[in-house]
Parts: C-alpha cells; sequence; structure tokens
C-alpha cells in the first residue's frame, strides 16, 4: 500500500489501521511491522529525538514493507513538511494546530511542493497555478502525500469547522493527552467533557467528510470511539505495546516461578 492507496481506502468508507513508532530506531524495524498487518505507521519526530538522516534511512526500509510511513513531524511549519516528504515519507502528521493559516502552511508544503512563497499561498487560497501543466505535474508528483492536522486544544476545536474548509487535508487527528490537559481534565479519558469534546469532532470532521484519527493507547477505548465513528485507527506505539507485552508475559512466568506476578505497572510513556 501507498499513501494514494490509503486515502483511497479511508475515503471509500473503509478503516485503516496504524500504530506510532515512538522508540524504534533501526531500519530493520520494518520487516517486523509488515508482519503485523498494519496499513500505516506514524514515526514520531515530535517527542522522540530523531536525525534527519536517521528519519530517511528509516523510511526507505519501510518503502519495501506494504506499509505506509507517515512522520509526526516537531511543529506544524512548511520547512518540517518538506524535508520529511523529501525523505521519502508518504504523509505527515502536524500536531498542535490552532490556525488557518497554519494549517494553509502546512497543506500547502504537503500539495505543492516545491512552490513556495506567494505560488504556494495562491494554489492554496485560489487554486490557481502557473499553468494546468504545472499543476498536473505537481498532483502527481504528491498524489501520495498524506496531509493529517492535529486538533489536540479547546482553541482549535472553535476554529475546527473554518480549518476544514481548506482544500487538501485527509484527516484530523486527535492528541488525547495534550487535548484533556487543554479542557482541564488530564489524562480523564471517560470524563464527560473529553468525550463531548470528541464527539464534537468528530462531527463537525463527518459534516466535512474527513476522517478522523484518535491516537488512544488501550483497546477498549480504541474500540469504542472506532465504534463512534474514528475511521484511521490509530493504536498505541512500539514503547507501550513491548511494555505490555513484556509485562503480561514475564508476569506469567514469574508467576509461576516465584508465586508473585512482579508487575511493573503500567507503561508511562506519554506521546
Amino acid at each position: 500500500m501507498n499513501g494514494a492507496e490509503l486515502k483511497q481506502k479511508v475515503n471509500s468508507g473503509g478503516i485503516v489501521y496504524g500504530t506510532m513508532i515512538s522508540i524504534g530506531r533501526n531500519p530493520r524495524w520494518s520487516s517486523a511491522f509488515a508482519n503485523f498487518g498494519l496499513d500505516y505507521v506514524i514515526i514520531d519526530t515530535e517527542h522522540s529525538p530523531r536525525g534527519r538522516a536517521e528519519v530517511a534511512d528509516f523510511i526507505a526500509a519501510f518503502q519495501f514493507s506494504g506499509v505506509v510511513p507517515i512522520i509526526r513531524i516537531p511543529i506544524p511549519d512548511s520547512h518540517y513538511v518538506t524535508m520529511a516528504l523529501d525523505a521519502g515519507a508518504h504523509g505527515i502528521l502536524a500536531p498542535y494546530c490552532e490556525t488557518v493559516d497554519e494549517v494553509k502552511e502546512v497543506v500547502g508544503a504537503a500539495k505543492w511542493r516545491p512552490l513556495k512563497g506567494e505560488l504556494v499561498r495562491k494554489a492554496v487560497d485560489k487554486g490557481e497555478l502557473p499553468s494546468q501543466a504545472s499543476k498536473d505535474y505537481l498532483e502527481n508528483r504528491n498524489r501520495n502525500n498524506v496531509c493529517i492536522i492535529g486538533i489536540e486544544s479547546t482553541p482549535a476545536i472553535s476554529k475546527l469547522e473554518n480549518i476544514l474548509k481548506v482544500d487538501g487535508i485527509d484527516a484530523i487527528f486527535v492528541g488525547p493527552n495534550d487535548l484533556s490537559i487543554s479542557l482541564g481534565v488530564p489524562d480523564q479519558y471517560d470524563h464527560p467533557d473529553y468525550e463531548g469534546a470528541l464527539r464534537e469532532i468528530i462531527a463537525k470532521c463527518q459534516a466535512a467528510n474527513t476522517p478522523v484519527l484518535m491516537h488512544h493507547q488501550t483497546v477498549p477505548l480504541t474500540i469504542k470511539w472506532l465504534q463512534e465513528g474514528a475511521r484511521f485507527v490509530l493504536y498505541s506505539s512500539d514503547g507501550r505495546s513491548l511494555h505490555n507485552a513484556y509485562r503480561e508475559e514475564f508476569g506469567a512466568i514469574k508467576q509461576a516461578g516465584e508465586g508473585t506476578t512482579g508487575d511493573v505497572g503500567e507503561s508511562e510513556e506519554v506521546i
């Protein structure tokens, strides 16, 4: 699968499944992810310390995996968008967007690179390109680019209807940790205010025919919001899943060997 096929699947009503790569660094990880039945991965560069060359090597390994590599860039900035795409990513996730101008900058870089400055602003604002030939060329060049916009605060939700009017957004991402803090209910994912905010986001996105990603860390939460309308499933991360698997399996081994589970507790990773 490539970025264009991922977009086609979700836009035709299908569901796509992925996870976040927060700690994996070796390109050999790509072969493991290829065997998990995933459609895509988000490679984090917002909270994870990865350099530009390292990201490029990691993405190159994913090109032959059948799993679509998408980069979560550090901030919603056109420079970071083009760096990720030039490295071979099939898309970007721009975190913590709160204004229409921020979103336009991200979309312009994702959909119309290498146009810059006044020309890219005309392309985004008015759909004006230097020529039909340039438009056809850039649409083909950027056809795989998935553009995901992060809505992670109450100011962002208040502007979401206007943000969704920007042509070129392929999905809206919700970061539960940031959003719950913004709402004043940190990590309270069953709080009425949090659930109400998610339902508001889903309703606005459905009205604009835009898929929603919600990055939850447990199976029950992921299933709950899948059933409520999130078609872009982003579940957990490599770090948290590794922690949970070792916790469960070694807990069973220790219980057999020592009569105690030796519980190490929940993962403290916040992504």
